[in-house]
């Protein structure tokens, strides 16, 4: 029967020999194991053979294959380990000599056969981006040693430098071993290491059976099943273009913020909460439908290429040319600060829905940014938080705009936000602390383009938390005062540079200018620079300064 899933445990001598004929489809992704995973499985081959247990077997893990005709496999998963298991027998084989040369030989190439006219040929075949380069340097004899050699010029792509990297790093380990120990190492690779092979009629029953293993722990991310799903459902006519097009987008944002954007999208077309694992969820609530419908192009060209260009704009505000763009990474820019990242799908849709109306788009994300700065100031939980922007979301869709009812605040929002800046603003989580104190800034300073770079920006208290019994600070302000205005913004400021508990607590002509300001008697950011204009630090001048400080963010948040 050619329809059912076959599964059994094979050694290296039948998985490197003419019963498969291995092909990495291009629709899958590149090569990426690194030196560290490469001399991790000799370290492991090594223990093993070291333990001199004889028959002791070693498992390297699983081959999910999609059956297409003779010996010929699609390789589903698997491919990091065969291409590693690959160059290893090519070390292997180019520090050999003699008849064990010839076997090892034989294990990465199909001899072929002169009397039967048939030509030699690779027993791993990589995806065509990778293949001609990984047929003339591993699988043919005697290039190891040039391939350690090679630029990163003549390693064009990111899988050909981790080939040449990979191929250095075990060769370098192996040149120390005697030739009795490597020709032991090669027979522990040939009998007794294995592969558990499953092998599928359909692209459909690999992609269910290697979904189960990834909930296991092996190293796939959902987006590498998504692609499966979608790049196997299109002609092979088709593939290598899309699966181009997808790769790009990953490599641009990263494997983890991709991953996020397929939690992004998941929001945006379901409208819902996430209830489930994005692998379970994800599927049902975006892909079936497209790949029922054999729509799986336009899953690529109109939804997961448009709102990956916009999930980059959100990472690096790069809108532009032309001087309308600037308010637009600009709010962006304050978003990405926000302590959580719900707001993003909303965005997104906007990004993707309004992508050439930069008006539009500023004033859109300006409400979001009230919107989500009044939610952190109100400190809401995820649930509440998670509807809030979902209402939006929904109401995005319907086509209600900036008229969004969503954006607004009631008026016992616009108490509560208000009633946290003038509380203990300090207290709160940090990063929501320190995103109020940047935006005050930004309006102190009147700049809307300011932008700090600084590897640490931390808050700092001019009145300190605990000062010193002897000091001014309990002459000029008693212990209710202290108690009233310590951690409450008309009392903190921002550094550049970590906080130090012993300056914290010097009087205030001392602190302001030996800890406040940078060695020209400047301070880097504008909120500070008022403190170090301040002749005294008083309870008058701390009350002035509070309510000066609120009325700005009140006025910018719409909050009175």
């Amino acid at each position: 029967m050619q329809d059912k899933i076959e599964a059994h445990e094979q050694p290296f001598r039948k998985v490197f020999s003419s019963d498969f004929e291995f092909e990495i489809p291009d629709y899958q992704r590149p090569y990426r194991w690194g030196k560290e995973q490469a001399l991790q499985l000799l370290e492991d081959l090594q223990e093993c053979l070291e333990r001199g247990d004889g028959d002791d077997p070693y498992f390297l893990g699983s081959l999910v294959l999609v059956r297409r005709e003779g010996a010929k496999y699609d390789v589903i998963d698997g491919q990091q380990r065969l291409t590693t298991a690959t160059i290893l027998f090519a070390v292997l084989r180019d520090l050999a000599t003699g008849k064990l040369k010839h076997d090892l030989a034989d294990r990465v190439l199909e001899p072929g056969s002169e009397l039967d006219d048939i030509e030699p040929s690779p027993r791993l075949r990589l995806r065509e981006q990778d293949a001609g380069f990984f047929r003339h340097y591993v699988q043919s004899p005697d290039r190891i040693e040039t391939l350690t050699g090679l630029s990163d010029n003549a390693a064009e792509t990111e899988s050909q430098r981790a080939i040449r990297d990979n191929a250095k790093a075990l060769r370098s380990r192996l040149l120390d071993w005697s030739p009795e120990k490597r020709k032991s190492l090669a027979t522990l690779m040939s009998s007794r290491t294995y592969l558990v092979v499953v092998i599928t009629p359909s692209l459909d029953s690999a992609y269910r059976i290697f979904s189960v293993m990834n909930a296991r722990g092996l190293d796939l991310t959902p987006a590498d099943i998504f692609k499966s799903t979608i790049i196997g459902g299109l002609t092979p006519a088709e593939r290598s273009g899309y699966s181009a097009r997808w790769e790009e987008s990953e490599e641009a944002l990263g494997g983890g913020n991709f991953t996020e954007l397929f939690r992004d999208i998941r929001t945006i077309e379901s409208e819902e909460r996430a209830k489930r694992e994005l692998l379970e969820e994800f599927p049902k609530q975006v892909l079936d439908s497209y790949k029922s419908d054999g729509r799986e192009k336009d899953f690529v060209d109109d939804l997961l290429l448009p709102y990956a260009r916009a999930f980059e704009h959100t990472m690096e505000r790069d809108f532009g040319p032309g001087d309308e763009w600037i308010p637009v990474n600009r709010w962006l820019k304050r978003l990405a600060m926000i302590d959580n990242k719900d707001w993003r799908p909303c965005a997104l849709w906007a990004l993707v829905h309004h992508a050439d109306d930069a008006a539009f788009l500023a004033d859109f994300l300006q409400l979001l940014e009230r919107l989500a700065a009044s939610i952190l100031l109100r400190e809401a939980y995820a649930t509440p938080r998670i509807g809030r922007y979902l209402e939006l979301l929904k109401q995005l869709k319907h086509g209600d705009g900036l008229l969004a009812e969503a954006f607004e605040l009631t008026d016992e929002e616009k108490r509560q936000s208000l009633e946290a800046l003038n509380g203990e603003i300090y207290q709160m989580q940090t990063r929501r602390s320190r995103y109020v104190l940047l935006r005050l800034d930004e309006l102190v300073a009147r700049d809307p383009g300011v932008t700090y770079n600084h590897r640490i920006i931390s808050i700092e208290h001019v009145l300190p938390q605990t000062p010193d019994a002897a000091s001014r600070w309990m002459q000029d302000f008693t212990e209710e005062e202290r108690m009233r205005y310590t951690h409450r913004l008309g009392n903190l400021v921002l550094l550049n540079h970590r906080k130090n508990s012993q300056a914290n607590n010097y009087d205030f002509d001392v602190k302001k200018s030996k800890y406040f300001t940078m060695n020209d008697g400047s301070a880097v950011f504008a909120l500070t620079t008022q403190v170090v204009s301040a002749p005294a630090w008083t309870p008058d001048i701390v009350e002035n300064r509070q309510r000066n400080l609120v009325d700005l963010l009140a006025r910018e948040w719409r909050l009175a």
